[in-house]
């Protein structure tokens, strides 16, 4: 069997007929060198080689003018390293233009194939081992290696050939019967370098997708068992079928993202977005997501134009001393680590249509109908997973009880940032009617409000904040790791260096001086910060309706936005702009308006109105959302007098805005969740401004493959359902579909005895409720005794609030009001209300 592999692995690496390229949107843009034709100006053999220096040499190799006679016609030829000594690749120069040319590879080899000038690649294209230096496609910018790298050739043990393929898919070009010359420039240097090239594949080789079936994971994985090496670009592959491709490492159970993209995108190898390296003892692994839908026979791994592949190559760099040219994965040897892959790998990447790679090689292209499978919709499409979040009970952060919590976020190492307001408390008597702090007397908090938090054992990493807020409110982490915050007191926005407790690095804003106009704020709520632009979005506030937008060195841009009146908004009216979350790629600023119970989004460059995500289940309120590729989380605030709708947890498929999943504490309860932040993973983090508690909660949706056992508990198999979410225009679901849903997940059984939960639950509260019975008996027989006042029944709330720290609210009275002031008046401690928003309508808003 190994042997059989081992032949598929070379017959698919070696005599591929499609190797496609990936690229990311973000950085893709068509080579604006001038492409010239080559019809007719092919170079002669004698001037392949032209001296640059002593050292140095370029080395073009082109086609030996080539007229196809046929669509995917696939031509190759080779040529002799010049120079028997040890030489170094150090760039690469595309000679093509995508108007004749489908996409080239090239190899490096010790023996081609063919001694022929050139021959169909049908023939092969290396007799013995061959490795992938180069690839291109669709007008592709240049492959350049960072400083220092190159490819080893010649020598003793590097390649003494180079064998350019070169695939032509529409020969509409070639009616004229010009000659083609395309190829590719080599600049070559003879002085050692101290950092080598190599290439690691990841490929499947026995993934079958069955006809019809919408969604199909291939995975990939291998431990790395080599000298460490240092990624710094990638490419994917698959054929038609495949809809996203993802590569990861894995050390330590954390997911490290490679590279992800859509396989139907133009095609080159293009640089990792940060830099990854891969130690001794780490695992590679990549997941293809494929459909399939369309094809009415299962689909094998193949070469040929019916067949799929699934690719992932990683071009890296190694120490010289220690340097491996080509490495290859064809295993899953830890299927089990895949339940934890990160949500983004079942993800497609948005293509644009005129994007799309036309695979000619693939006959299906020619069926109209099969073709609509390759374009996938502008707006982000998520794979349909029984995505869930519960709370992790074995997490002690739940302990931690800072001040009050007002944000959370998560800095670029993963670990979780919190801002709190220490001894400090937003109650009734904080603002006048103008908004101007009335607490100044108390100076600014005394303790460090910024604290970095262990995402694994909740330990505090790192302390700031100390002595500069009064009442801290919105937190963010921009790419850099930077803190941008908001106090509502001083109606300021810092942005504070994480590693420095020096002065502010910038501050937008006048020190407590409300205001509406370019330098002041009233009650700013939360700050964004554009990854790729460094552009900086306010939202502002409690007493502004507005999103401000500055330049990244703080200058005033433009705002948007306006107070909303009556029971219907209008699209960019707000009524507390409380929370924001970025969506780059798609170029969207979402925005929570709270008071109006809904999310808005917007796009960032016009700042018009996308749309709106409003659902019965949230209530009144929407506190704070996060995003994180394909999904949005959101907490919404407490019900209102008469509403049924409880303070939860959303998770929502953001395309198509419908909620997938509700999700609530286990530990404690939501009180007021003020704000939330989502990783990449799928683990989520809430902070509640009433509990003074942060929760962890962590995505499960990858546990429920097949039936699994914790302490001894037997969870009930649920059936994987990875389907693609088509934007479904299906009604949003009520609440009590949610609670149905939250039902369903919670089947749980004794592994033995079959027993239900449920009826061991009740056998055990039995005697709790004999005992409580015995207890209010002997107390009422020692009142008797004693000649007590009766009542002549029994008080609840009377017996309950002789216990300590008990509030006899619940049984008195019932709040009537949002606010968050919960205490009664003549109760001395201080006061829960922790905003307020202004103006104050009927009811009165949730401060927060």
């Amino acid at each position: 069997m190994a042997g059989v592999c081992s032949l598929l692995v070379l017959l698919l690496v070696f005599n591929s007929s499609c190797l496609g390229f990936r690229s990311p949107l973000s950085v893709f843009k068509r080579f604006k060198e001038t492409t010239r034709s080559f019809s007719n100006e092919c170079l002669g053999p004698s001037r392949p080689v032209t001296p640059v220096d002593s050292s140095d040499f370029t080395l073009d190799i082109r086609m030996p003018g080539v007229t196809p006679k046929q669509s995917d016609t696939y031509f190759c030829m080779s040529m002799r390293l010049p120079t028997d000594e040890e030489a170094f690749v150090i760039d690469f120069k595309p000679r093509a233009s995508m108007d004749t040319v489908h996409h080239m590879l090239l190899f490096g080899c010790n023996m081609p194939s063919s001694t022929g000038s050139y021959w169909f690649c049908d023939e092969g294209t290396c007799a013995d081992k061959a490795n992938i230096l180069y690839a291109w496609a669709r007008n592709a910018p240049p492959t350049r290696l960072p400083e220092g790298v190159g490819f080893r050739v010649g020598g003793e043990t590097g390649s003494k050939y180079f064998v350019l393929q070169v695939h032509y898919g529409d020969i509409s070009a070639f009616r004229d019967d010009h000659k083609d010359c395309s190829g590719v420039s080599l600049h070559l240097t003879r002085l050692p370098q101290p950092l080598i090239a190599g290439m690691y594949l990841l490929m499947s080789v026995d993934t079958v997708i069955p006809p019809g079936q919408k969604v199909v994971n291939s995975d990939i994985s291998c431990h790395y068992k080599k000298y460490p090496m240092h990624v710094f670009a990638y490419r994917v592959h698959t054929h038609h079928l495949g809809k996203v491709v993802s590569g990861y490492r894995v050390r330590n159970g954390q997911w490290t993202l490679i590279g992800r993209q859509s396989p139907q995108l133009p095609q080159a190898f293009y640089p990792v977005e940060h830099p990854v390296d891969v130690s001794f003892g780490d695992i590679l692994a990549a997941r293809c997501v494929f459909t399939g839908e369309g094809r009415t026979e299962a689909t094998h791994i193949g070469g040929t134009s019916n067949d799929e592949m699934c690719n992932l190559y990683i071009m890296y760099y190694m120490e010289a001393k220690h340097a491996v040219s080509f490495m290859t994965c064809t295993q899953n040897v830890v299927p089990d680590m895949f339940r934890a892959i990160p949500p983004e790998a079942n993800i497609p990447i948005p293509v644009k249509p005129d994007m799309v790679m036309m695979h000619g090689h693939h006959k299906e292209t020619e069926n109209k109908d099969k073709t609509s499978l390759l374009q996938q919709p502008k707006q982000e499409e998520v794979l349909e997973q029984d995505f869930h979040v519960e709370e992790a009970l074995d997490w002690p952060g739940v302990y931690l009880l800072p001040g009050q919590v007002s944000g959370v976020a998560l800095d670029p190492k993963n670990n979780l940032v919190i801002f709190h307001r220490g001894n400090h408390v937003w109650d009734i008597n904080s603002f006048d009617s103008k908004f101007v702090y009335q607490q100044r007397g108390l100076g600014p908090i005394e303790e460090d409000t910024i604290l970095v938090i262990d995402p694994n054992n909740a330990t505090v990493l790192q302390s700031s904040g100390k002595n500069l807020f009064y009442l801290p409110h919105g937190l963010s982490v921009d790419k850099d790791g930077n803190y941008w915050v908001t106090d509502v007191a001083l109606h300021q926005v810092f942005k504070l260096d994480p590693n420095s407790k020096e002065s502010p690095l910038l501050i937008l804003g006048r020190s407590m001086q409300p205001g509406s106009d370019q330098n002041h704020f009233c009650q700013p709520t939360d700050v964004a910060v554009d990854p790729d632009t460094g552009t900086i979005y306010v939202s502002d506030g409690y007493c502004n309706s507005r999103i401000v937008q500055f330049s990244p060195s703080g200058q005033f841009i433009t705002q948007w936005g306006e107070e909303s009146s009556g029971s219907n908004p209008a699209p960019g009216q707000f009524s507390v702009p409380h929370s924001l979350a970025l969506v780059p790629h798609l170029s969207q600023l979402c925005v929570a308006d709270r008071e109006n119970g809904r999310i808005q989004c917007f796009k960032t460059d016009t700042k018009e109105f996308v749309r709106e995500i409003k659902h019965a289940s949230f209530g009144r309120n929407v506190f704070a959302i996060s995003y994180i590729p394909g999904l949005l989380f959101a907490v919404n605030g407490k019900p209102y007098f008469g509403d049924q709708e409880p303070v939860q947890g959303f998770v929502m498929n953001f395309s198509s805005g419908e909620i997938i999943d509700i999700f609530k504490p286990v530990r404690k309860h939501f009180d007021m969740p003020h704000d939330i932040a989502a990783s990449e993973d799928g683990t989520v983090y809430v902070g509640d401004a009433h509990t003074n508690t942060v929760w962890k909660f962590i995505s499960t949706e990858k546990m429920e493959h097949r039936s699994v056992k914790k302490a001894g508990i037997e969870v009930q198999e649920i059936k994987e359902s990875e389907a693609v979410v088509e934007t479904k225009m299906e009604n949003k679901p009520a609440s009590s579909d949610l609670q149905k849903m939250q039902e369903k997940q919670k089947l749980i059984k004794e592994p033995d005895s079959g027993v239900p939960v449920v009826l061991i639950t009740t056998l055990l509260v039995i005697p709790v409720v004999v005992l409580l019975a015995i207890a209010i008996f002997i107390r009422w027989k020692k009142s008797r005794a004693f000649g007590g006042k009766g009542s002549g029944g029994l008080n609840l709330g009377n017996f309950f609030a002789s216990h300590k720290g008990y509030s006899r609210k619940g049984f008195d009275r019932l709040s009537t009001e949002g606010s968050d002031q919960e205490k009664d008046e003549d109760d001395g401690s201080e006061s829960e209300e922790e905003e307020y928003s202004a103006p104050l309508p009927a009811p009165t808003l949730s401060s927060s």
